[in-house]
């Protein structure tokens, strides 16, 4: 066991896993770090671990108050606890032994209103605040996350070597950026979740074609995800994605594991504010929004299985197992291109979110920077984060990613393809939400004009909301009923 000569550089508190490799990690960049956890027995496991992982300069503390007093000024303190009442409860037992100038740093998957609340609260202390979104699950945490760091600039600047040294690296620099003001940081980490949400979503519709309108085996879809992750489609999600199809169920001896997954979606929160968020901003997410209620409707397990059995007893004929003849290169090279197509539309719809929100809150965000902190380290890391973040480099004003040049050919390019994938879909009877959102997205989108009109004449007619004219300034209200019954006004 490493023991403390000197001060700690800085401090971290909770110690669950994410907890431990982040300290772990921390430590193994050679800044000393002391770690603390309720649960004593969470304490001696980091430090042991720190002495076999390399006897990095990590060093266990038992009560706040030693906690507190081992981390040199002025201090920093990571928390890394169950959003809510937890972290209000760990900055209470730590604060009291924390002095003007000292910052908290709070780690977890929070919502943002509640950050922006305890940097009222800390700033009445003299205390600094970071909200800070952490991204890329326990192994990023222990080797390199992507990191955003929201509140007190100035808190930012007492730690910004630690956590570009702790980062994931890509060629552009370390994964990690002063967000902005305010909740920003955890703002930006839960549209990260939602664009998670989104592409996990279409990654499993890409799946359910090509397993079932296809007919491809496992070993085949291990095969066609690898050679994916080689070209445009590179990423995260595709790799492992392609590694789960060749894991074989060892608990019953045949077949993979995959298949005997029960088909029910867990989540924790994150998707869901993306969606209030995108409702309050009048931000349309539909891609985002299909893959919340996608995981919604996975729950009804029971319910879908007694559906499937009525709607069998009154004659529904199923058509997901009846393949027929396929051409499935066609097929692949088509999912494919509907797959990348959907996918941009959803980055899109996360960065309208963030722009939205950072008019409103005044963050003044900068989207092409917040692509390329997202290029290694988080869930959503992709090759063509690169793409985005040149787009947002070139206009950043862009009204919408879908119009970047570059992205507007992709989009004709593929269209083609995605529409006989959404079309084939259909036909199958197989659900496809989030490719079909995303879809509708870049029809409504491209269209100059929409039927809308009718939308609001209907408003007028029942409700004297008033409706604008295309050929002329102003706001007009029509007596409906009279006129469509030939009556003069």
């Amino acid at each position: 066991m490493a023991t403390a000569d000197a001060l700690s550089r800085i401090g971290l508190a909770g110690l669950a896993v994410m907890g431990q490799n982040l300290a772990l990690n921390i430590a193994e960049k050679g800044f000393p770090i002391s770690v603390y956890n309720r649960t004593t027995s969470k304490v001696d496991e980091t430090v042991d671990r720190a002495d076999r992982e390399g006897h990095l300069p990590l060093f266990g503390q038992y009560n706040p108050k030693d906690f507190v007093l081992s981390i040199q000024r002025p201090r920093s303190v990571i928390i890394l606890v169950k959003a809510g009442a937890p972290v209000d409860q760990t900055i209470a037992a730590l604060s009291q032994y924390m002095e003007p100038g000292d910052t908290i740093i709070d780690g977890g998957n929070e919502w943002y209103e509640n950050t922006e609340r305890r940097i009222s609260d800390a700033s009445s202390k003299g205390l600094l605040y970071l909200g800070m979104g952490v991204s890329g699950g326990e192994d990023g945490a222990r080797h390199g996350p992507s990191l955003m760091p929201g509140g007190s600039h100035r808190a930012y600047l007492n730690i910004k070597d630690i956590l570009g040294k702790v980062a994931a690296q890509v060629e552009d620099g370390p994964c990690v950026t002063y967000i902005g003001e305010g909740g920003s940081g955890n703002f930006v980490k839960m549209i990260h979740n939602g664009i998670e949400y989104g592409d996990m979503q279409l990654i499993s519709e890409a799946y359910d074609v090509l397993k079932n309108a296809g007919g491809l085996s496992n070993s085949e879809l291990a095969d066609i995800f690898a050679d994916w992750n080689r070209g445009e489609l590179e990423s995260f999600l595709i790799e492992i994605t392609a590694d789960i199809f060749q894991v074989k169920d060892f608990e019953s001896g045949h077949g993979e594991l995959v298949d005997k997954i029960l088909d029910k979606t867990g989540m924790k929160g994150t998707g869901k504010w993306t969606v209030q968020q995108a409702a309050e901003l009048s931000i349309a997410a539909p891609t985002i929004a299909a893959s919340l209620d996608s995981r919604y409707l996975s729950g009804l397990k029971d319910e879908r299985e007694a559906a499937a059995e009525i709607f069998k007893g009154q004659g529904f004929k199923e058509e997901i197992n009846n393949v027929g003849v396929v051409d499935k290169k066609r097929l692949i090279d088509d999912v494919r291109q509907a797959l990348y197509a959907s996918k941009i539309c959803s980055y899109a719809q996360g960065m309208n979110l963030l722009r939205a929100k950072s008019v409103e809150k005044g963050w003044n965000l900068n989207l092409g920077e917040l692509a390329r902190i997202w290029k290694g380290g988080c869930i959503i890391r992709a090759v063509f984060l690169d793409r985005i973040k040149k787009a947002y480099q070139r206009n950043p004003a862009l009204a919408n990613l879908l119009v970047d040049p570059e992205f507007a050919r992709e989009m004709v390019q593929r269209q083609a393809a995605w529409r006989r994938v959404v079309g084939l879909a259909i036909q199958k009877g197989i659900s496809v939400p989030g490719m079909s959102a995303s879809l509708q997205y870049f029809d409504t989108y491209r269209r100059a004009r929409l039927p809308a009109n009718l939308v609001q004449a209907q408003r007028d007619y029942f409700g004297a909301h008033t409706y604008e004219r295309i050929d002329r300034p102003g706001s007009y209200h029509t007596e409906w009923s009279k006129h469509a019954r030939g009556a003069t006004v």
